[in-house]
């Protein structure tokens, strides 16, 4: 159900540990596992606002929340602001939590376009097409971005927040690397406490946080309200309960166990050829399993079966194998 701005601004004072919006990652398969795990919010994959508009299948598909897929925001992306505005609308109907824009996809087939980090090319324009979608719609619009396209000496990222706040956008997530930089590097902090100062809406850090240390040390050296997680949660969707526990109670708990991580494999197999069928379901569950099979004895064989087992019976099969394995 949507947030009014006064619940996502009390949700988000609560210093939730969020998972990130990632292209044909977090579906609603991976947002409900990571929700299982400790994720206090979640956000969809992008939804393009010209593909929503036209009808397209995938697009809509993107949109649909189930009722226990909740507090969920949708985000958007494009290059022209009344199809945002218009796209925003539609996206509305679905009943997310809020909506967010999406200003800091840097890669070139996106921000090359103007849409994502494109935006950045022009903060003026940027801060139009905000406030354009803030007067369309009634339930709360937030921007992730990142601190500037760069290289650059003088990032626009402080002003900017300061003029989307004053535009009426309910919170900010910012992404601390350029667009230019895009995955390499490391993410400068500091920048998202700088815009944080002269702000009062919340603050959300992105980037590196790779570990519920990565988590507590964000939140303190930036005063920010909130960390969302990306590529960690791929491989250790695990980490969100681990920053639930050492944000509430200032202990580290334990890693999971092998037996937590071969469960985890074979809960996500299924649920994902539940939603996608075989072969489709079993392929994409794939890109987890470096992750998932972390630290346990003969995982690079046991991720090769996988790799070569297109049915779920047959990953079923191997994965209790190997447990049996462990227990003998």
């Amino acid at each position: 159900m949507p947030f009014t701005l006064q619940q996502l601004h009390a949700a988000l004072a609560q210093r939730p540990v969020i998972l990130a919006p990632m292209e044909d990652v977090s579906d609603a398969v991976f947002r409900r596992l990571c929700r299982d795990h400790g994720a206090d919010l979640c956000v969809t994959e992008f939804v393009n606002v010209e593909g929503l508009l036209r009808g397209c299948q995938k697009a809509r598909k993107k949109l649909t929340l189930q009722a226990d897929d909740t507090p969920t925001a949708i985000q958007i992306y494009g290059s022209d602001p009344a199809r945002l505005a218009e796209a925003a609308q539609v996206a509305e109907a679905a009943q997310p939590a809020w909506i967010d824009i999406n200003c800091g996809c840097w890669v070139p087939k996106i921000a090359g376009r103007g849409a994502g980090a494109g935006w950045l090319r022009n903060p003026e324009a940027m801060v139009a097409m905000a406030k354009l979608v803030v007067d369309q719609c009634s339930i709360p619009i937030t921007v992730k971005t990142r601190i500037g396209l760069g290289p650059e000496s003088h990032m626009p990222i402080v002003d900017l927040a300061r003029r989307l706040e004053d535009v009426g956008v309910a919170a900010l997530t910012i992404h601390c690397r350029t667009a230019a930089m895009g995955h390499s590097g490391a993410a400068d902090w500091t920048w998202a406490a700088r815009a944080r100062e002269v702000v009062s809406i919340p603050v959300i850090v992105n980037g590196d946080i790779r570990s519920a240390e990565n988590a507590d040390r964000a939140l303190r050296e930036t005063g920010c309200a909130a960390v969302m997680v990306g590529r960690m949660a791929i491989d250790h969707p695990w980490v969100f309960r681990e920053a639930r526990a050492l944000l509430d109670t200032g202990v580290e708990i334990a890693p999971p166990t092998p037996e937590e991580r071969i469960a985890l494999c074979q809960t996500h197999l299924i649920a994902n050829v539940a939603a996608r069928g075989e072969p489709h379901g079993v392929r994409v569950t794939r890109r987890h399993l470096s992750g998932y099979l972390t630290g346990l004895r003969h995982a690079a064989a046991l991720r090769k079966k996988l790799l070569f087992c297109d049915s779920l019976a047959g990953c079923l099969d191997i994965l209790s194998g190997y447990g049996q394995e462990m227990a003998a």
